[in-house]
């Protein structure tokens, strides 16, 4: 399959892994390895709670469960075994305890319909609103947003905010009924259950230094990944950025920083991506327009204190 054929088929819903030769893997070690190592982290590190100083472990759990939520993205696209059922299992676990994996899986899933992307209504990931939206919000509401346009804000206010509107927007949906919606939760609390009981009895770690410390920073270290990868421009194609070189936040993104690359194939494993940018950068930096920042460091220096966009889609919609 070419990159465009394993795009819609993600689009559409697919989970596939595929070889060289464009069959089902059945396993994917490297992946697999990594699960291991990262659960084995995180198993670890915490476990020496009160052993280590908290400047050394607070700083490596917030690291895993980062680490965790790359791999449970790498898993809601159809890795790292062919059986959906097992996937499920290996991602389930919430290290981070606020987002079900479910609610993650068919939200991202809406993301990956390019068309829509950065559309304040019909992409779950956008950080744009509609301007009628816009100007109903009260005054504080948009000077946190506009906050949040700048990668300081996104990271300090942002892990904040993410969290709870994610749980308001959900609240609403389970109260007007929507089963499915309640389901998600019911099940991710019960997946919950073995976390806390490690965290708070067996670590004796307070839950809500645990939550303060590692699992509000470990949501801010992955908004700077998202912060600049979407952009609001009228073709698809240059809606998506890559972030070529980063040696540190790469791989602890499963080198989710070439994005339009994952999005173009998002069926494609972690470990295989800096190839096939290799091999195809100079086709896709002229399909996203030249979208492309050469580090993290470069998305600093341009953002880290001004906006990376206005918060209001510059269409209303997208096209």
């Amino acid at each position: 399959m070419t990159p465009v054929e394993l795009g819609a088929a993600a689009q559409a819903g697919d989970v596939l892994v595929l070889d060289a030769r464009g069959g089902r893997r059945a396993l994917e070690m490297p992946t697999v390895m990594l699960l291991a190592l990262t659960y084995g982290g995180w198993i670890t590190v915490t476990l020496q709670y009160q052993r280590w100083p908290l400047w050394v472990v607070l700083p490596l759990a917030a690291l895993f469960v980062a680490l965790h939520s790359s791999l449970q993205h790498e898993i809601v696209h159809g890795h790292p075994t062919r059986w959906e059922v097992v996937n499920r299992v290996l991602g389930m676990l919430p290290l981070s305890l606020w987002l079900p994996f479910e609610r993650y899986r068919v939200l991202h899933r809406r993301h990956h319909i390019d068309a829509r992307l950065t559309d304040p209504l019909d992409d779950p990931e956008t950080f744009y609103w509609q301007p009628e939206d816009w100007a109903r919000m009260r005054p504080l509401t948009r000077l946190l947003l506009r906050a949040q346009q700048t990668l300081a804000g996104r990271v300090l206010i942002g892990s904040w905010w993410h969290i709870g509107a994610f749980w308001r927007a959900d609240w609403r949906r389970a109260r007007s009924g929507d089963a499915t919606v309640s389901g998600h939760y019911l099940e991710h609390l019960l997946w919950c259950v073995p976390v806390l009981m490690w965290v708070k009895f067996v670590c004796e770690m307070p839950l809500l230094l645990y939550v303060l410390a590692v699992v509000v920073p470990a949501s801010g270290v992955q908004l700077i990944r998202s912060f600049a990868e979407h952009r609001a421009r009228p073709q698809a194609p240059e809606r998506i950025a890559i972030v070529e070189d980063s040696w540190l936040l790469g791989p602890l993104f499963l080198f989710n920083n070439l994005h339009a690359v994952h999005h173009e194939a998002p069926l494609i494993p972690w470990y295989e991506l800096p190839a096939r940018y290799r091999l195809i950068r100079e086709r896709i930096t002229a399909a996203n327009g030249g979208l492309v920042y050469r580090t993290y460091f470069e998305v600093a220096r341009r953002y880290l204190f001004r906006a990376h966009d206005l918060p209001t889609h510059p269409d209303g919609r997208a096209p």
